[in-house]
Parts: C-alpha cells; structure tokens; sequence
C-alpha cells in the first residue's frame, strides 16, 4: 500500500496510512528454531493524536477504550503474535486496531432518565408486602386453647 492510502473504519471516520507505522521483533512462544530467527511479530503505532482523519470525540472516546496500549505521546500500540506468519499478524494488528476504533466512533448511549414508581405502583407493592408478612405470621406454632 502506498503512505497516501486512507481506510474509512466507521463513517466519517478515517486511519491514514501515514500514521501507523510497523516494527517486526521476534515472537515469544512455541515455534522451534524458527522463532529464534524470525521477526513474525507485530507492533503497530497509531499516532492517534496528529490523525486527520479523526473527529475530537472519537479520539478523546479511543484514548478511554485503548487503556494502557494509549501512550502519553498520543500514539497507541497494538501487538499481534497469535500466527506463526509475519502478514498474518500484520493484518491481524489492522484489525484490531481498527476496531477499536470503531468501537470509538460509536456514539455513547443517551444518559438514563430518573424514573419514580407511580402511587398505585407503591400502594400493590406495600399491600403486597403486608399479605406475605400475615401468610408468614400464620406459619407459627399453633396454640391448643
């Protein structure tokens, strides 16, 4: 892909290629001898706060959902060794990052409106009440007068 490639990830809502940039290290984990010589690895940088491409909402909602993978420099890292290839991770490091912030580009949900129980409501809820504590005062022991 050329570095003026943009990706649309949610609408209205775009990650440019200039702004990720890809380091291969050495994976941990099964793999035999070829893990000790090949860099299969993926750390993907975003640098989410110079990003055109996303809306100050959206950045501000990514920096809450990203956690410890958002750095203090506004980038955010993501790691992928899950596979036993170099591209597989690669794209595996896109996907989740894209993601992420699609998840971000969400809007978040109307806040909750207080309600009050109406007075019928509390007067069943009480009458209720009252009837299970006499079905439980009957349950005691009977008296033989």
């Amino acid at each position: 892909m050329s570095d003026s490639s943009t990706t649309e990830v949610a609408p209205g809502v775009f990650v440019a290629d200039a702004d990720l940039e890809e380091h291969f290290i050495r994976s941990s984990g099964p793999g035999g001898q070829n893990v000790n010589k090949v860099a299969t690895a993926v750390q993907l940088r975003f640098d989410a706060r110079g990003a055109a491409g996303l809306p100050g909402p959206v950045k501000a909602r990514l920096f809450r959902l990203a956690g410890q993978r958002a750095a203090k420099d506004g980038t955010i890292l993501i790691e992928a060794s899950r596979f036993r290839t170099q591209e597989r991770n690669r794209e595996d490091a896109r996907e989740r990052l894209f993601a992420l912030i699609a998840e971000a580009a969400k809007p978040p949900p109307p806040p909750r409106k207080k309600t009050r129980p109406s007075k019928g409501a509390v007067e069943r809820r009480l009458k209720a009440k009252a009837g299970r504590s006499q079905v439980k005062k009957m349950r005691g022991r009977v008296d033989t007068d």
